[in-house]
């Protein structure tokens, strides 16, 4: 089944409003996992989430995070295990060791009983049963906080308030968005804002004279465009599916013959590329891009503080 964000989750409209008695479901549930006993782990322990749902750059986080981490201390990726989810997990693969199970908790304990000394793990912010040694939500510049309603009237996993309960912020994108930063610093004075933007990798090996098209099934495809046009990409034709979508064969060959008819190149983005098996990887290619972190030097002293933590 394909699933798409709802414009009315950008501005809200007569839907949002409809829908509004049905996010008491989502508040009534977010204040019961409050009420669960919490679990503090010996080995520390940094969550990077959103509150936004879907394209915030978390995965993308949580690999740069994992780059200045290592230079101090053994990590592990801790990433719930999710069918849908294996392109994150082949992701992260790439970037270290990956303990991936269905509860998150078991996934702690394991990494404890491997001497692991920190635990990065990507989402779980909405997990309040883990006492978190350093909690870090991501959003991204360009969507903010949509229309600043609960699922399902708005794209908000918990509530804006949340904040106050976090030690970073990270807003990541290109344009800096005020508007969120203002609103961001409002709920917590103390919590401590980093920007982040894309940078593209390996960009001189694609002909850039030549015309695309472009597919992608992520959270934020919009983001993914703006990179390529940025990095003078011709875009002539885009196809977008649902974030994690698993594409069949059958469609692939579509996207392959409808850019052999109009003489495109294909690109689409890594994390798609990692869905693919080894015969619909042929004649695609794949953007490789890393977050270009601001302010770096202070953002390792507070992850390197990680041990001083109780």
């Amino acid at each position: 089944m394909k699933l798409y964000k709802p414009k009315f989750w950008v501005n809200k409209g007569i839907l949002s409003f409809l829908l509004l008695p049905l996010t008491t479901v989502t508040y009534f549930i977010n204040i019961i996992k409050k009420k669960y006993p919490k679990e503090k782990f010996s080995i520390k322990t940094i969550c990077i989430g959103n509150i936004f749902i879907g394209g915030t750059g978390k995965t993308s986080l949580t690999i740069e995070l994992s780059k200045i981490i290592k230079k101090k201390f053994k990590y592990v990726f801790i990433k719930k295990n999710y069918n849908n989810q294996i392109d994150e997990i082949n992701l992260l693969k790439k970037n270290g060791s990956v303990i991936s199970k269905k509860n998150r908790i078991h996934s702690l304990q394991v990494a404890e009983k491997k001497k692991f000394q920190v635990a990065l793990l990507d989402d779980g912010l909405q997990q309040k049963n883990i006492i978190y040694d350093l909690k870090i939500v991501c959003f991204n510049s360009d969507e903010g906080y949509g229309n600043g309603f609960l699922i399902p009237s708005g794209p908000l996993r918990e509530s804006l308030h949340e904040i106050k309960n976090y030690e970073l912020a990270f807003l990541i994108g290109d344009k800096r968005n005020t508007k969120l930063y203002d609103k961001i610093q409002s709920i917590n004075k103390k919590i401590k804002i980093f920007e982040a933007n894309y940078q593209v990798l390996k960009l001189k090996k694609f002909n850039r004279k030549k015309n695309y098209l472009m597919f992608c099934g992520i959270g934020n495809p919009h983001e993914f465009k703006r990179t390529l046009l940025r990095n003078n990409f011709k875009i002539k034709k885009e196809i977008i599916y649902p974030d994690h979508y698993k594409i069949p064969n059958n469609e692939i060959l579509n996207i392959k013959n409808a850019a052999k008819k109009d003489k495109l190149n294909i690109i689409t983005t890594e994390k798609d590329y990692f869905r693919l098996d080894k015969k619909q990887k042929r004649g695609i290619n794949f953007l490789r891009i890393k977050l270009k972190i601001d302010n770096q030097d202070k953002l390792q002293k507070i992850l390197f503080n990680i041990d001083e933590q109780n």
